[in-house]
């Protein structure tokens, strides 16, 4: 069992560093910015899927800040063996998140595992070896960014679930494509086009076809997250970014779209 868990460290160890080094050892030296203080220490008794596993005291701890597929969906049995080897069996220290329990009763938190004195930061690696992607609620501005760095050089490197075209990024352009995703968690891509404000809703329009057309919707009472976080939502217009978030239907048979909660939720990328 030490050498499985230890062949699939060492491959996702080489595959991210022979790919993205620099990245991965600027992530990997000094703390890493996520969580608060320590909620839970444990040993690690059984992992449940690859983002949850059972302390030896029976505590069930759901990993925060990330979103990984289901054991059902392609790549789910890859991230369930990523957080074996990165955990099973091991000691580890979770931090707090901005939620300290989920709807369930499971601890949430960032999760450490203790080798050698040294804590090795589990949602971190899950995501720089691609077996895991950035959720929309880490809530913490320099967590986010250390995490959206990391998936980025994964993502460039199509390593893990980049590989596979379930997880392509889709296009805002071709807003059906998108529909045909709803009830997933994806990644979408596109220039705005405006940015209205309509009742208690910021629309952050894709197209001009309202009805058809990929859209952002922000709650106006979550606009100061952003303005916080330093995004001006209202300059987003002509500007290409990168959403994330659970994609949903406004209205039977209406337009596609991502309601943001979380700043995070939104790259800027100007570089197409």
């Amino acid at each position: 069992m030490v050498g499985w868990r230890g062949g699939v460290l060492a491959a996702m160890f080489a595959s991210a560093c022979g790919c993205c080094c620099a990245d991965a050892q600027e992530h990997q030296s000094g703390a890493v910015p996520c969580g608060g203080e320590t909620v839970a220490r444990g040993t690690v008794s059984r992992i449940i899927d690859g983002r949850t596993f059972v302390l030896d005291d029976g505590r069930e701890v759901r990993l925060a800040g990330i979103e990984v597929p289901s054991l059902l969906a392609p790549g789910g049995a890859g991230a369930k063996d990523a957080l074996d080897a990165l955990t099973g069996g091991d000691d580890v220290v979770l931090r707090r998140a901005e939620i300290p329990k989920d709807r369930y009763g499971r601890l949430v938190g960032y999760a450490y595992a203790v080798r050698d004195g040294d804590e090795l930061f589990t949602q971190g690696e899950m995501i720089s070896s691609g077996f895991a992607r950035v959720g929309g609620d880490v809530g913490i501005r320099a967590c986010s960014v250390d995490l959206l760095g990391r998936e980025g050089s994964a993502r460039r490197a199509k390593l893990g679930l980049w590989a596979d075209s379930y997880y392509v990024t889709l296009h805002a352009e071709t807003p059906a494509e998108v529909l045909a995703q709803r009830g997933r968690f994806a990644l979408v891509e596109g220039r705005v086009v405006s940015v209205r404000e309509s009742g208690a809703t910021i629309y952050v329009n894709f197209g001009r076809r309202w009805s058809e057309d990929f859209a952002v919707t922000i709650l106006k009472r979550n606009a100061r997250r952003f303005a916080a976080a330093g995004l001006d939502v209202q300059g987003l217009a002509g500007r290409r970014v990168r959403v994330r978030g659970w994609i949903e239907e406004r209205g039977a048979g209406g337009s596609p779209h991502i309601e943001a909660d979380h700043p995070e939720q939104i790259e800027v990328d100007d570089r197409n």
